[in-house]
């Protein structure tokens, strides 16, 4: 990462060298192109960038738009139901006529165990020849239907495979419907849903706690060093965050520079504790450029936590935490503040926060 004195002119560059690239490789100028190509030549997400890296000479829009689905789900998650829907019609109208052939022959070949019922019930026509034909008629009448059996069996393990691609790809789209695709942890989508869970029990009242995370300064970390470099702090960041807490807490990028964790089966004492050492973590932690060694100084955030049961649900859970957030903004940044621990927390002042 480099620093940039002038970071609208840095941008302007990237957006340059995008359009540049594209016209190159002989891309469509479709947005969600110019979308995957700006954040591999920003360097701002590694496994975009190798993915963009082994596209042919000539890419084809059909590789460009499973990059897409892949890194940026959001964009692509209508065509990707749409597609599941035609998939299971199809196969389901499939399944569907295989059963009505299935029918058609086991009935024809209860016909013909009637026939040969009839036939064999009349002891006056019996002869040697005719038992041997009957014989014949239902080996060949059996074997037939085994042998359709069979097919059928085949047929449906395959298409049983191919809902189960398509019931693997509706999974896949979910989650990354609810992945942030800079930092790969949970995004604002999956944060609504979770906090909401938390009120559906008693037990989730009792045992859950919110935190909101601001990173200090950001819009400062930008405006010095460009989003590329401030992008890379927010991945750092959540790092962070994701390997300070337990597997079965919940965290995720709710905005910009803004995140949120849920822990449950903590007390608030406990929870702050917990919030506490990721916070000096983050100021203890080194954001300096991989590739160049310069080091950009030291990076902090701001904390706020409200208990669940001090809320009566999800949007008056976040309101408080917000408000938490915003004492530990205007006493000096870089701190942790409970909800609890506020004086006159009723009062409307966090109104007026303005995100640094």
């Amino acid at each position: 990462m480099q620093p940039a004195a002038a970071p609208t002119e840095r941008s302007t560059n990237i957006a340059s060298t995008v359009v540049a690239t594209m016209h190159q490789l002989g891309v469509l100028g479709l947005p969600r192109n110019y979308e995957i190509f700006y954040e591999a030549l920003s360097g701002t997400n590694r496994e975009l960038g190798l993915a963009v890296l082994s596209l042919s000479s000539r890419p084809t829009q059909d590789e460009l738009d499973q990059i897409g689905r892949t890194f940026f789900a959001h964009n692509h998650g209508p065509g990707i139901v749409e597609h599941a829907r035609d998939v299971i019609a199809r196969e389901l109208e499939e399944v569907a006529s295989l059963l009505r052939s299935e029918r058609s022959h086991i009935e024809k070949y209860g016909r013909i165990l009637g026939e040969t019922s009839s036939g064999l019930s009349n002891r006056s026509l019996l002869s040697q020849d005719l038992l041997q034909k009957i014989a014949n008629a239902m080996t060949i009448a059996t074997n037939s239907t085994i042998d359709h059996g069979r097919q059928v069996a085949a047929t449906l393990s395959d298409k049983t495979a191919e809902l189960e691609s398509v019931k693997s790809k509706l999974e896949e789209y979910k989650r990354l419907a609810d992945t942030d695709p800079l930092t790969q942890i949970w995004n604002r989508r999956a944060f609504d849903k979770e906090i909401a869970r938390i009120y559906n029990s008693n037990k989730g009242i009792l045992f859950n706690a919110l935190v909101l995370v601001d990173i200090d300064r950001f819009k400062d970390i930008n405006d010095r060093y460009g989003h590329p470099v401030g992008d890379k702090i927010i991945q750092i960041i959540a790092e962070i965050f994701q390997t300070s807490i337990r597997g079965d807490m919940f965290v995720a990028r709710t905005g910009g520079e803004e995140f949120a964790l849920i822990i449950e089966g903590a007390s608030e004492d406990a929870t702050y504790e917990i919030v506490e050492r990721i916070r000096a973590l983050v100021e203890q932690t080194p954001f300096t450029s991989s590739q160049t060694g310069m080091n950009y100084g030291t990076v902090t955030v701001s904390m706020g936590i409200c208990m669940a049961s001090e809320a009566e649900g999800p949007e008056d859970l976040y309101t408080k935490a917000d408000r938490a957030l915003y004492r530990s903004k205007v006493g000096g940044r870089n701190r942790v503040t409970r909800h609890s621990g506020m004086a006159g927390r009723a009062g409307k002042s966090w109104l007026l926060y303005k995100k640094d």
